[in-house]
């Protein structure tokens, strides 16, 4: 009897499940147990990842077709997910001012102390020009190293398409 193996567009999937999480989860981990403060942008990187997660557990479980079809939306939020990061990382650079208004400092206008008290954030926000380091003494932030993995995840996923492709065709 032949052992079981699991098609190749599956396993693919499964690697883009694993990979996407494990992205996500070191943001979460540098935050929750590295003590590092997220800025808006950083909140919003993080999106792509937990597309990608959603749609890779998905593509597991459909025929080989729609998970083809599915990858190619992880692809897809991968891209996105480069995007943010040059955003990001080009803010940090000072090229451009952030998208995101909860990355300015906020305005008051007028009032008493208690009335510019309330308009304050339940929690601070952190400037999302002020870049995060990962990894002391390496002078690659926390945005760069996304843009970096999501580029390469794309391109590996992309590759693999494409292979995929003509393979079938």
């Amino acid at each position: 009897m032949a052992p079981m193996t699991m098609p190749v567009t599956r396993t693919v999937a499964l690697i883009c499940a694993l990979a996407a999480g494990f992205a996500l989860g070191l943001a979460l981990a540098s935050e929750y147990w590295g003590g590092l403060v997220p800025c808006a942008l950083c909140l919003l990187e993080r999106w792509p990842y937990r597309v990608a997660i959603v749609l890779a557990l998905v593509a597991i479980v459909v025929p080989r077709g729609v998970a083809r079809l599915l990858l190619l939306l992880v692809l897809v939020s991968m891209l996105v997910a480069a995007a943010l990061a040059v955003v990001h990382v080009g803010v940090e650079l000072h090229y451009w001012p952030s998208p995101l208004p909860e990355c300015v400092a906020p305005r008051f206008s007028g009032g008493s102390i208690a009335e510019r008290l309330a308009q304050l954030p339940a929690r601070p926000a952190k400037p999302c020009e002020d870049a995060t380091y990962l990894i002391p003494g390496l002078p690659i932030s926390m945005a760069a190293m996304n843009l970096l993995y999501a580029l390469a995840f794309a391109i590996v996923l992309g590759g693999f398409l494409w292979l995929e492709r003509r393979r079938t065709a």
